[in-house]
């Protein structure tokens, strides 16, 4: 079990309701024995490089959590470096409750999900956001998109969970779904030419 994850998951409160239902001297073992896994390594850089979409949380200053989806092509969620990754923010409902959030409280956590082959990675760190560095948001920019970049946003590493896939339902995006389709499609549209032909009065 990865350190870093327990270090920040388990707090004092969590400590002792291990410890009363009898699984804490279990967990501080593979605590005390495991991996850091507080880096972005090649194979977890090459996962985030196919996401479309990830969950990101924040932290309010009234002590609830937010949590909201984010959406774009693959890789448009950017490795820049084994301790931080970083997407552009673009124009939107302008309700800038991340904004506000991380102006407060830097804690923040990434949840990301990849249906189609049943794995999740979770990433507990702190993020920020940067609105007058045109070097960075050209880096983060996805091309072909055309929406107003208004901001960065970066998110430090300081822990790295991998989930087991049980439970996790198999699903596809539309696209995945067109891609699968497609060799299909056109033996259909072969097959009913071929028909047609067959089928067409001779001269």
């Amino acid at each position: 079990m990865p350190r870093k994850f327990g270090e920040i998951a388990f707090t004092p409160e969590v400590q002792a309701a291990q410890l009363q239902r009898g699984s804490r001297q279990t967990y501080e073992r593979y605590i005390a024995n495991g991996p850091a896994n507080d880096s972005i390594t090649p194979q977890i850089a090459e996962f985030i490089a196919h996401l479309d979409g990830f969950y990101l949380g924040t932290v309010s200053s009234n002590g609830y959590p937010y949590i909201q989806f984010r959406g774009g092509a693959p890789g448009f969620l950017k490795v820049i470096n084994d301790k931080t990754l970083g997407f552009a923010d673009f124009s939107g409902n302008v309700q800038y409750i991340t904004v506000g959030n991380l102006s407060g409280e830097a804690k923040a956590f990434l949840f990301l999900m990849d249906y189609r082959h049943r794995k999740r990675i979770k990433i507990w760190g702190t993020a920020e956001y940067i609105e007058d560095d045109a070097v960075l948001i050209e880096q983060l920019r996805v091309p072909d998109y055309p929406a107003e970049i208004e901001r960065a946003i970066l998110f430090h590493v300081e822990a790295i969970s991998e989930n087991c896939p049980q439970h996790i339902p198999i699903r596809y995006s539309m696209t995945e779904v067109e891609t699968m389709m497609a060799p299909l499609q056109a033996r259909i549209a072969e097959l009913e030419h071929l028909l047609r032909e067959k089928n067409s009065p001779s001269d």
